[in-house]
């Protein structure tokens, strides 16, 4: 496991103290990620809910994935781009999960930072796509790549299989938020060749 970089350190306190303050204060109710038919939507819930998580397990896994993936982007990228990087995949993960929920009508609050947390996934998948990882589902030894193409078609399954109290789509939003910023700031098309 890498060493904790600052601000992924500060992300992952931030989230655990969030996490302990939902035990005193009803949080969901003003900073989960609402659907627009709710009619408790609020815009800065589009940020907030990647600050709150249903479980300690929730909590836990999102943790391990912040401080496996992001710890190494951090360095590579700095601060700045590194914050910016989180941000857009929430922001992506938040507009599809709007989204799907407006869609399907449901009324479901959205919590968590696993959009942002697949961001991350795709983010290491396309920089360091030989890197072997052991995941801790299933534990077998991969590449990144595979990984990342592995993890990316089981979401996609999964949300297409129906409802789970999971937010599939949502992750999958994340991933696609994360590799559109790769492509834009390789001044990339977002899907075709280099932009002229």
């Amino acid at each position: 496991m890498p060493p904790i970089s600052p601000l992924t350190k500060a992300l992952m306190l931030t989230c655990t103290a969030v996490f302990c303050l939902g035990f005193f204060v009803r949080l969901e109710f003003l900073f989960a990620l609402w659907p627009l038919q709710s009619g408790l939507f609020m815009p800065w819930q589009v940020v907030s809910y990647g600050f709150l998580h249903g479980s300690l397990m929730h909590l836990a896994f999102n943790m391990l994935g912040l401080w496996m993936f992001g710890s190494e982007l951090e360095r590579l990228w700095g601060r700045t781009r590194y914050w910016q990087f989180l941000l857009a995949s929430l922001l992506a993960a938040a507009a599809t999960q709007l989204l799907i929920t407006w869609l399907s009508g449901s009324n479901v609050p959205t919590v968590g930072a696993s959009g942002a947390l697949f961001g991350l996934l795709l983010a290491f998948g396309m920089l360091f796509p030989n890197r072997i990882i052991v995941p801790l589902i299933p534990p077998i030894p991969m590449k990144a790549r595979t990984f990342v193409i592995v993890f990316g078609a089981l979401e996609l399954l999964l949300g297409l299989g129906g409802s789970s109290g999971v937010a599939h789509f949502a992750h999958l939003g994340g991933m696609l938020g994360g590799f559109l910023m790769i492509r834009y700031w390789r001044g990339q098309a977002p899907f075709g060749s280099s932009r002229r």
